[in-house]
């Protein structure tokens, strides 16, 4: 009887777990799809499914369309639109391109095309209004016939299109000289044209094709959520990505099998641990915190213990050795009177907003500049890990996270001056940062990217929930309250001397990293960029200088994640730290420039004043010297900067040094020009100014 009893539970738990796993094998079987046929690593696909369920759900809901016409308009007319318009636009550029410079467009998509499909069609989420199925009473028609698990019309329907979908896929691609041709495009689309090959056009069909499977996939995802909003696609996706890594991002059936084994797996941790409680007490915090995180456990340990991955290197075109290596930085260029006078500018430009700072604005605007200078000091970690150590890192807001709740449980708790609880929490995030490095020093490129991913949401979805970091039931009464610090006779209560307090902490924290950059361990991630086997022919130890990369960049993360919790006398995790605002933050700084503190500092002031500035109109009010002239269309959305933030990563397919360098070097061109006809000596043709003045796209190597 026990025996039966076992049995039962177990067949009951896989029929569970088969409709979820039918969705995350549909997902994964979309992130194959693209990865093979584009080696694109999509994170936007989320956003491209979102996109198609939301349309699905105007026509459907809203306009009241019928189910047909409603799906051919959102799955077959609109996904493989936005495919072919990425295609063409954006990727069919960057076909050469690293992995990890795919990866960065992608984010920028993922930010942008929910928040431009939202402004252009008017579309606004309702709370409670759950969307429905590509089929009646979807939700409400049920088969038992095992006499077990009522299966719904949709879960029916999510399994049959995930199957149907990976069976013609794998035909496709086995059996077709398409398939054929799509799989070479990928490898190189140079020696594909060669051997007569059209690889524009069989890129644009992959990509519509690809982009066509989102919007599917969104579509019959969509009756799983309560309500339609676009964070809930992105989160999906990442649970998918496990199945996907199983299959190396290539395999359709292993892809499959992957996400249904992830559903089955969650299922039965499910319906087995709450017994296991019952007889050992000790387990009920790994059922309370650990079973809503289990996907993200899953997709750290397959990228870091699956042979596959571990072993994985990723594929790079035979004609790339053609290509010119990556621009030095421009400041390493230019003449040393152009240098001097670019700091001398430099420092007046910044003693004349410091001056502005401390005797005319208000306390409004002395808030906005103040958060603006802590991101920058936060983004001064990016700098270091993507910049200098050519990684891609997407846990950076846990570690200033780490920082923030730091500051809150040793003032909660111990009432420690919050200053010292700052470096104290910097040096834990270190700590951190470097015991996250540990298992994934292995892993580069997309799957390191992937990996801190994991880490991010399973930092999310369980440590935050810890009373011992999220604070637990004294956040839920009183929230994660922070003071500001009296320090001797300075009370940085005063908006205007925490101003200056954290001026200094990012002028100190800069100097510290172009130190870094110039010194000898700068060179030593230079020369592991270049080549890490030639690096460790000269006795660099690629493990040693990695885990340092994070833990410094961690510290840094923390630093700054504490001083923004003090200025707002709150940690306001969900608002300030969450993994997708993390994604943003690495968005801004490598559009601008990942390899200087400039970038920061101008990454921080974009993504604090830009919003009140532009989009509130309030610049545009100091120019018109009164709000009442301003025209009728001010305030414009917030999501306007998630869009123009978003679309401005596409620039980094031309300028994978970021927009400032590539300005910076025009602007260097143009001067050396003006010089060389005053002087009139020299002319366009010289081989030192035909370098500076080249704007020839070129790739970056972040991997």
């Amino acid at each position: 009887m026990f025996a039966a009893g076992v049995f039962e539970d177990i067949f009951t738990a896989i029929l569970q777990g088969t409709p979820p796993g039918a969705v995350y094998a549909l997902i994964a079987v979309g992130f194959v799809l693209t990865y093979k046929t584009s080696g694109v690593f999509n994170l936007a696909f989320g956003a491209q499914a979102y996109v198609s369920a939301a349309m699905y759900f105007k026509l459907r809901v809203e306009d009241e369309w019928h189910i047909v016409p409603a799906l051919v308009i959102s799955v077959f007319v609109l996904a493989p639109a936005i495919g072919l318009i990425l295609e063409r636009f954006i990727f069919r550029h960057l076909r050469t391109a690293s992995a990890v410079s795919k990866l960065v467009i992608a984010i920028g998509l993922t930010v942008a095309l929910p928040a431009l499909f939202d402004l252009i069609s008017g579309f606004e989420a309702v709370a409670g209004l759950t969307p429905v199925g590509i089929i009646e009473n979807g939700d409400s028609v049920f088969y038992d016939p095992f006499g077990l698990y009522a299966f719904s019309r949709d879960e029916l329907m999510q399994m049959i299109v995930a199957l149907g979908a990976v069976l013609g896929l794998g035909l496709m691609f086995r059996f077709t000289s398409l398939g054929l041709s799509m799989r070479a495009v990928v490898e190189s689309p140079r020696l594909t044209e060669l051997a007569g090959v059209p690889a524009d056009r069989v890129s644009a069909f992959a990509w519509a094709l690809s982009s066509t499977f989102a919007g599917m996939a969104g579509v019959l995802i969509a009756p799983q959520f309560n309500t339609l909003i676009a964070p809930d696609f992105f989160n999906l996706v990442v649970i998918a990505i496990a199945a996907a890594a199983i299959g190396r991002l290539v395999s359709l059936p292993w892809a499959f099998v992957g996400g249904l084994g992830m559903g089955i797996f969650i299922a039965l941790f499910k319906t087995f641990l709450p017994r296991w409680t019952d007889d050992y007490a000790w387990l009920d915090i790994i059922e309370d915190n650990l079973t809503p995180a289990m996907p993200f456990v899953i997709l750290f340990a397959v990228l870091v213990f699956w042979p596959g991955i571990r072993h994985a290197r990723e594929g790079t075109d035979p004609l790339a050795g053609v290509d010119p290596p990556p621009p030095a930085p421009i400041a390493s260029e230019r003449s040393a009177g152009l240098t001097m006078a670019t700091r001398v500018f430099g420092v007046v430009f910044f003693s004349f907003i410091l001056s502005l700072m401390f005797f005319q604005a208000d306390a409004f605007w002395i808030f906005l500049v103040t958060q603006a200078v802590i991101y920058s000091t936060i983004y001064l970690s990016i700098t270091v890990m993507t910049g200098l150590a050519g990684q891609i890192s997407l846990c950076q807001g846990a570690f200033a996270a780490i920082g923030g709740f730091t500051v809150f449980q040793m003032f909660d708790r111990f009432e420690m001056n919050v200053l010292l609880a700052a470096v104290l929490g910097a040096f834990i995030a270190a700590v951190v940062g470097a015991l996250v490095s540990l298992p994934v020093l292995r892993l580069g490129g997309i799957w390191l990217a992937i990996a801190t991913l994991a880490f991010a949401y399973f930092f999310d979805a369980v440590v935050v929930k810890f009373s011992w970091v999220g604070g637990g039931n004294t956040s839920l009464l009183q929230g994660t309250r922070v003071p500001r610090p009296t320090l001797g006779p300075f009370d940085f209560s005063n908006d205007k001397t925490f101003f200056a307090l954290a001026v200094i902490v990012f002028v100190v924290v800069s100097f510290f990293v172009v130190q870094l950059r110039e010194g000898t361990f700068g060179a030593q991630l230079k020369a592991l960029r270049g080549s890490e086997t030639a690096a460790e022919s000269i006795g660099i130890s690629p493990a040693k200088s990695r885990i340092i990369a994070f833990a410094v960049s961690a510290f840094i993360a923390g630093l700054g994640g504490a001083m923004l919790s003090i200025h707002q006398e709150n940690v306001n995790y969900a608002t300030n730290f969450v993994p997708l605002a993390a994604l943003f933050w690495l968005l801004l700084v490598v559009s601008l420039s990942s390899r200087t503190v400039d970038g920061a500092l101008q990454a921080g002031a974009a993504f604090s004043l830009f919003d009140p500035l532009i989009l509130r109109g309030e610049l545009f009010a100091w120019i018109l010297r009164s709000p009442d002239r301003l025209p009728s269309f001010f305030p414009i959305s917030g999501k306007w900067r998630f869009v123009l933030f978003g679309l401005t990563s596409v620039q980094f397919a031309k300028h994978p040094e970021g927009m400032l360098e590539y300005g910076k070097r025009k602007s260097n061109a143009r001067i050396d020009a003006w010089l060389v006809r005053r002087r009139g000596t020299g002319d366009d043709d010289d081989p030192e100014l035909t370098d500076s003045k080249s704007d020839a796209p070129v790739e970056e190597t972040t991997s």
